[in-house]
């Protein structure tokens, strides 16, 4: 068996309750085109990896016999992109329609970050390194 510890992660697919909203959302916040798209799901590339925006509704044929946990059970995981500059970003994001959860603001460890959540409330992060 090889090593999964040493390979990329390719794809992560969310879950979300509203894939028009989502899709729209990842297109004009991010200037995203969908890679494919059908009536359940939606596949974006960011880089080295692909978000697949999947319809809840058919998101327990994938994970069964786990559960499906809806948008109110809260936030396991974020996001973070790495950028240049978090305040022009976070002005842009504004300017774009969409609320900050926090931030911009300099955190102990060195990072400057601020958060957002997209439509199915998933949580992204863009962070600079302070100098």
């Amino acid at each position: 068996m090889s090593n999964l510890g040493s390979r990329n992660i390719s794809v992560v697919t969310l879950f979300v309750e509203d894939l028009p909203d989502t899709m729209a959302f990842y297109q004009e916040v991010f200037g995203l085109d969908e890679v494919y798209a059908d009536e359940n799901s939606a596949v974006y590339d960011f880089g080295n990896m692909s978000i697949n925006l999947l319809q809840i509704s058919e998101a327990p044929g994938l994970i069964e016999p786990a559960a499906v946990a809806g948008r109110a059970s809260g936030s396991r995981f974020q996001f973070t992109i790495r950028v240049e500059d978090v305040d022009a970003v976070c002005t842009e994001l504004t300017a774009r329609g969409v609320s900050l959860l926090n931030g911009p603001m300099n955190r102990p460890w060195g990072i400057r970050t601020a958060s957002f959540a997209d439509p199915a409330g998933h949580i992204w992060e863009v962070a600079q390194e302070l100098v």
